[in-house]
């Protein structure tokens, strides 16, 4: 399977925050961020990421889940899911967590691959990521 890492800083490009009153300091949000990403293969050049998730934090920490979609120049898609979750050190708000594919179009529709992600909130609105993994398409499918 091939080796595939990057990263990016990603902007919310809608984004819902909700004020709970069950229990002290207790916050969800709902969220869709965009990027283009620097990633090490060349199957992913040029791909705009668009992911959406959910924050379900209290003092700032807690879960975060969501799906993701690369749409690629040529108009194929690789889509997958995340799961993790964010921690508060020093006032910094950082994040880690998993990655898998679930699907894709054209010459990703038979991709699966999965990994680890890192990264911290710049602000509210905005994500300065890393990840890494590893991915594998049909045989017969051309890896760059």
């Amino acid at each position: 399977m091939p080796n595939l890492n990057g990263n990016l800083i990603a902007r919310a490009v809608a984004q819902n925050r909700f004020a709970l009153d069950d229990i002290p300091d207790h916050e969800m949000t709902l969220s869709a961020f965009v990027s283009e990403p620097n990633v090490s293969d060349e199957n992913w050049k040029g791909v705009r990421m668009t992911f959406w998730g959910s924050r379900d934090l209290v003092q700032g920490f807690g879960p975060i889940r969501g799906y993701f979609v690369n749409e690629h120049p040529s108009g194929d898609r690789d889509c997958g899911s995340y799961d993790g979750h964010i921690t508060v050190n020093n006032g910094q708000r950082t994040m880690e967590g998993t990655w898998r594919y679930t699907h894709g179009s054209g010459k990703f529709a038979s991709i699966s691959g999965n990994g680890r992600f890192q990264g911290r909130m710049l602000s509210p609105t905005e994500v300065e990521m890393s990840w890494q993994g590893n991915y594998q398409l049909a045989a017969g499918t051309r890896v760059a």
